[in-house]
């Protein structure tokens, strides 16, 4: 039988979401947020991490930031194929989610890579291979991003977080200056934190001092390479059990205005503006979480309503085939 989470490791739980500070004992600031001592925080984080709840505390990277590509592509994959299709996506380096969605376009997954021009090689290759059409729609625009659950909502809305409207120059190809001390820092990141008193202490390699390391920390947060550091969750684990990929066509003037209302939409985890292709007119997409596909759709019936939306579809999620 599965234990429900206390009060207080829903409290823990949407904190370390929000962020774990950057500087020598986080853990410690976590606990005064939270009117408590930090060894209590350690023991709770300790614990959730071990019933699965949290997957894992570290970085969100801005890829772009760094000089990576990405985009989400789909594909209209028959059933015959679907098998091999699936394997060769997911042995490719840089595929971080995959998905299975109810419509004539099928699969669904973001790619990662060092160009544009990589990427749309990759495509083509895949596309000889299995005589499948893939399609990349890089993202135009963000409205929202960062997804964060609310422990304390029994799956029924994610915790607030604003996006950042037009892509920020570092997300249309400029390239944040970094050096090997930067690089080697987010490396070490990428493996994640321990659940320690002063987990950022590892970093301190060739000479970085812990000062130095949580200096270079807090630049690239200001910056922009890392939105933040924090804990990755398990979401069917705090009740949101559904998932769909909400699409919409909207014109030229409106764009901005319509993405901007379902980005604050407290079921929307990730809205953006992307790229259409021929056959596939919606150029607004919004990830949606909820307890029930019934719970989205009644959102989204009452959102399409009031913004007079004609032109949309909404993607069911059948299976997660990575993340």
């Amino acid at each position: 039988m599965r234990r429900e989470l206390t009060t207080f490791e829903k409290r823990l739980c949407n904190a370390l979401q929000n962020g774990l500070p950057v500087c020598r004992r986080p853990y410690a600031e976590v606990a005064k947020q939270l009117g408590v001592d930090e060894q209590k925080v350690l023991e709770g984080t300790r614990r959730l991490a071990k019933r699965g709840v949290i997957r894992r505390i570290g970085a969100v990277i801005n890829w772009r930031a760094i000089g990576k590509a990405s985009t989400l592509v789909t594909a209209c994959v028959p059933e015959r194929k679907m098998k091999k299709v699936v394997e060769a996506v997911n042995e490719l380096e840089g595929v971080s989610h995959n998905y299975l969605r109810k419509h004539r376009y099928n699969l669904w997954w973001t790619l990662r890579a060092n160009s544009q021009r990589e990427i749309t090689a990759v495509l083509k290759k895949l596309s000889k291979q299995f005589s499948v059409e893939f399609y990349s729609l890089p993202a135009q625009r963000i409205f929202k991003l960062d997804v964060r659950f609310n422990a304390q909502s029994g799956g029924r809305r994610l915790l607030g977080v604003s996006g950042t409207g037009p892509l920020p120059k570092a997300c249309r190809g400029r390239q944040a200056e970094m050096d090997e001390a930067d690089r080697r820092i987010l490396a070490g990141l990428q493996e994640g934190l321990e659940v320690v008193e002063r987990p950022y202490n590892f970093l301190c390699k060739d000479d970085l001092s812990i000062s130095e390391v949580l200096t270079r920390l807090a630049t690239m947060l200001e910056k922009g390479v890392i939105y933040r550091i924090g804990a990755v969750v398990n979401h069917h684990k705090l009740g949101f059990v559904a998932n769909a990929m909400f699409v919409c066509k909207v014109g030229g003037a409106r764009v901005i205005e319509t993405g901007q209302k379902l980005a604050e939409l407290n079921i929307v985890s990730h809205c953006y503006q992307r790229k259409t292709f021929a056959g596939w007119p919606f150029n607004i997409f919004a990830m949606m979480h909820g307890r029930s596909q019934a719970d989205i759709r009644r959102v989204v019936d009452r959102f399409v309503r009031e913004e007079k939306i004609r032109s949309f579809e909404v993607l069911a999620t059948v299976e997660k085939l990575r993340k």
